[in-house]
């Protein structure tokens, strides 16, 4: 497929920068000659860049497979505002919104089509795409298909059908951690033939990292804030939490707000807008928060509970410091934080027999008969089907993964969509409605007036608006909304902001619903070495960040010079120094007990001193006769 135009010149009129990062010209380069590339880039590292513009070098259009619905919503409209066509395709659309939007990336001017990995196991989603004139295959967060990553999904697993339908087109997969065997599991699962592995350093030498263990874990995050100063984030577990901490910062004059996916996604945005724009200072978060969020200014990331994985935590941290300027990331935990830990990890990997449990329930949940729902799109929520058959919500969230990775069901995020209209009569039938019907003349009128292209496609729109338009209350409009489906005039799709449960067969009995067994013992396994590793970071002796670019495989790392375990290295050093300096002069008129030096020497504290004192006896440079110590 020829190259179309220039990298840079690319770079220059669509995203107006004058040159890449480091490694982005590698791999583009890479891609641009066909190659299967895998791409180990930090957080904020300009990953996007590395797929956009070479697709946009060539001929044809690029699939991009992601998992973070809100990223691939917001990649799209950057694109869009950059005058390039781009379109996605995630749960919650209906089978014809799918069916336009594929239509569209056949036989329009489309570059990029965003998919959520669900969307690949559909026969009809791989029909379109063979049709496709395809120049590259993305895949966004490529350590989500290997199941010894920290974050294994198991609709990742669809992704390699992409293979077989365009068997010569080069695969870039992307990711920002990856371990020595993630890194080849993925290769192995994406099927490279010819593969390159380009890597930039996961060291940030502007990075300060801080592990405390404090029992008083608000009043250490206060003073933390206070005397850093600028924009923050504040991850802790759970929803409760993120209110409980923001009202802390709120009483002591700190401007804060909190983040959860519980939140409404219209207030979400407006709450993560306000945090870019400084309007908030502190944001407060379960780990919902920040993905794909490229804010360069934040001078400090704070954990007030410890993260399951180094990988989780090395993503989450490396938000702060974007801008090359001195940033902290500072976690802040005590015992209890590892118990709860171990707990979590327990309820995480539940029983077979309780799997099989969650399932039937679910089908209850739905009312469905054996033998049916195969292909059933429904919204979820997962706390009233908790509620209702009292289980652990924990312990459920974590079947159901297991379910979904054996094929039963399919879950995704929460989405939003907004109310999408779109008209079904022709012209023709439309006027003759419209003059039988008068009552309803005025709302067809507006609707074409104020969105374009709904005889084309399904067009977004609000009730309230339509509504203040039309001098009608929004209950009105959507009672005329629904009138107008019934009579076959347009379908009106109302707008949901729930996560989407898919079954992909029909409900089967207990005997009949394999669960693999030997795969959680595997995923349990592997979750354990990733809990002891964030165990021996926190106790570990060594620089913080040269213990994280040795899990990451990067074995020669020097300390970095700015973290908790350098600085008081550092200090230490300074102190032998000094206390050398004062052990010479003290005897320089003749030998002392080890009392006398103790309460001569100045620097430290009794247990320093003494060890100290130890130290010089098993260097040989401090003898000592009887009970009196003195300079060899």
């Amino acid at each position: 497929m020829p190259i179309i135009m220039n990298s840079v010149e690319i770079l220059r009129k669509y995203w107006k920068h004058e040159s890449f990062r480091p490694l982005q010209e590698d791999i583009i380069r890479s891609v641009l000659s066909g190659r299967d590339t895998l791409a180990l880039m930090p957080t904020g590292g300009g990953k996007s860049i590395c797929f956009q513009v070479p697709a946009m070098a060539k001929e044809g259009i690029c699939i991009v497979v992601t998992p973070l619905i809100a990223l691939m919503k917001d990649q799209v409209e950057n694109l869009r505002a950059r005058g390039i066509e781009a379109i996605s395709i995630f749960s919650g659309m209906t089978k014809r919104e799918i069916d336009i939007a594929l239509d569209n990336c056949i036989y329009g001017q489309i570059k990029f089509l965003y998919l959520s990995p669900e969307r690949l196991a559909s026969d009809l989603v791989q029909e379109r795409i063979r049709y496709m004139k395809v120049n590259l295959f993305a895949v966004d967060e490529a350590h989500c298909i290997s199941q010894w990553g920290y974050d294994f999904r198991p609709s990742y697993l669809h992704v390699v059908v992409l293979r077989s339908l365009h068997p010569g087109i080069p695969f870039l997969a992307l990711t920002a951690t990856a371990t020595a065997k993630v890194v080849d599991d993925i290769q192995t699962q994406l099927t490279f033939s010819n593969g390159h592995v380009l890597r930039k350093s996961f060291f940030r030498e502007n990075l300060a990292y801080m592990a405390f263990e404090e029992e008083d874990k608000m009043g250490r995050m206060l003073r933390v804030i206070r005397k850093l100063g600028g924009s923050g984030i504040v991850y802790v577990r759970n929803r409760r939490e993120t209110q409980e901490v923001a009202r802390t910062l709120l009483n002591v004059g700190i401007s804060a707000d909190f983040y959860h996916a519980g939140l409404e996604t219209p207030e979400r945005a407006r709450r993560q807008e306000a945090w870019m724009k400084n309007d908030t200072r502190i944001i407060v978060a379960t780990n919902a928060f920040g993905m794909g969020i490229d804010k360069p200014d934040v001078r400090c990331v704070i954990h007030l509970d410890i993260p399951d994985s180094l990988e989780a935590y090395y993503q989450e941290a490396g938000r702060a410091g974007r801008d090359g300027k001195k940033a902290y990331a500072v976690l802040l935990y005590h015992q209890s934080d590892r118990d709860q830990l171990v707990k979590s990890h327990a309820l995480s990997f539940p029983s077979i027999n309780y799997i099989k449990q969650v399932y039937q329930q679910l089908a209850n949940y739905y009312q469905l008969a054996y033998g049916a729902g195969e292909g059933l799109t429904l919204d979820f929520d997962v706390a009233d089907f908790c509620g209702r058959y009292k289980l652990d919500v924990m312990a459920t969230l974590s079947a159901l993964k297991f379910l979904e990775r054996d094929g039963w069901i399919s879950v995704s995020e929460t989405v939003y969509l907004p109310s999408r209209v779109k008209f079904e009569a022709g012209q023709t039938d439309l006027y003759k409605f419209q003059v039988e019907n008068a009552i309803y003349d005025a709302i067809i009128k507006t609707i074409l007036r104020s969105y374009g292209g709904a005889f084309d496609d399904f067009v977004p729109i609000r009730e309230y608006e339509l509504a203040k338009r039309l001098g009608k209350t929004r209950s009105t409009v959507i009672e005329m909304l629904e009138y107008l489906q019934k009579a076959e005039i347009l379908t009106y799709l109302p707008q949901t902001d729930s996560p989407q449960l898919q079954f992909l067969r029909p409900r089967m009995d207990g005997k009949h619903l394999h669960i693999d067994s030997q795969y959680i013992h595997e995923r349990k396994t592997t979750k354990q070495n990733q809990l002891h590793a964030v165990f021996a970071y926190l106790d570990g002796p060594a620089c913080r960040s040269t213990q994280l670019l040795t899990y990451f495989d990067e074995d020669k790392s020097k300390p970095c010079g700015i973290c908790d375990r350098c600085l008081v290295a550092h200090k230490n050093e300074n102190t032998e120094d000094q206390l050398m300096v004062e052990l010479v002069e003290l005897l320089s008129d003749g030998p002392l007990t080890i009392d006398q030096l103790v309460l001569g020497l100045q620097s430290g504290d009794e247990a320093t001193r003494l060890a100290f004192i130890r130290k010089r006896l098993d260097e040989g440079r401090l003898n000592v006769n009887g009970d009196k110590y003195y300079l060899k």
